[in-house]
């Protein structure tokens, strides 16, 4: 089984071989990143315009990288528009100069990569059996936050000029990127400043009978939010598509965020009328997070 996905992994990542097309900025590949934690994936570096090795940089991670820069190259013919949304906002000096490291996802091994694996242990044993036949018979979060730690990071650190603080370093996704992004910042507090979780997905698995798994990850976040005096978290939601599912979900996760000392401050939580689960509704409002988390 495992030999089939890989090999279906290396499909998917052929199928997408030329180089996004960006509107500013440049890119730059690693094709087949390898990992001892996860399987290999393509990690796409945008630069922005004027990038230069006399300046450091703050570095956004995010996830599913094969969706961020190109519609022309991605499966559902939609993008992030990161490279037009973050330019603007580096212009404007909104937010600090920064490169976005895309990082793709798993094909196959993508829910497993992204659920938050230590909250399944808040599940009872018969969901857990449950939801590991539903992701591949596996949890590989916590493998994935090691190959982006321990692995990525180092690696983007030494090959571009950034800075490596936790100060300077944020991190972003939607749906079970959403997931991941809030599971990074808890589970590596002193790597991430900043995490933007866009149409967080809080039912986990939809698949899943009689669901418990919105309220394991509720004891997780009570157990292992971040310190609100240097962390700033984002959640949003749409309410159409999948997303019209979030909000009832969304705020007993907000009422945990201001029972752990989280303010205005350093958390925000908004809703979008009419909006959908997509990267066409996700582009329109990124750089709203991303003032968020990352404004100077």
């Amino acid at each position: 089984m495992r030999l089939l996905l890989l090999l279906l992994l290396s499909f998917s990542l052929s199928a997408y071989a030329q180089l996004p097309d960006v509107a500013s900025g440049t890119i730059k590949r690693f094709e087949n990143f390898e990992s001892k934690y996860i399987v290999p994936r393509n990690v796409d570096v945008w630069l922005p315009d004027g990038y230069s090795k006399e300046k450091e940089y703050s570095v956004l991670y995010m996830h599913d990288g094969q969706m961020l820069y190109d519609a022309n190259k991605s499966w559902n013919k939609q993008e992030w528009m990161v490279d037009e949304v973050v330019s603007k906002l580096i212009n404007e000096k909104t937010i600090d100069e920064c490169i976005v490291v895309g990082v793709w996802n798993g094909g196959a091994y993508r829910h497993s990569d992204y659920f938050p694996e230590k909250a399944a242990n808040y599940l009872p044993k018969s969901l857990q059996s449950q939801l590991r036949d539903s992701l591949m018979g596996d949890l590989r979060a916590d493998e994935y936050l090691k190959f982006l730690t321990k692995e990525l990071k180092p690696f983007i650190d030494k090959t571009f000029s950034v800075k490596t603080d936790k100060e300077h370093t944020f991190i972003a996704g939607s749906s079970m990127g959403g997931l991941i992004s809030m599971y990074a910042i808890c589970e590596y507090p002193n790597v991430f400043e900043g995490a933007a979780c866009i149409s967080t997905h809080w039912p986990g698995d939809t698949r899943i009978v009689n669901n418990l798994i919105p309220e394991a990850f509720y004891s997780y976040l009570k157990d292992n939010l971040p310190s609100p005096k240097n962390h700033k978290i984002y959640f949003d939601y749409g309410t159409e598509t999948l997303d019209s599912l979030y909000k009832p979900l969304q705020l007993k996760v907000d009422e945990i965020m201001r029972q752990k000392g989280f303010t205005s401050e350093n958390w925000v939580t908004k809703e979008f009328v009419g909006e959908n689960h997509s990267e066409d509704s996700w582009c329109k409002r990124l750089h709203i997070p991303l003032t968020f988390i990352m404004k100077k």
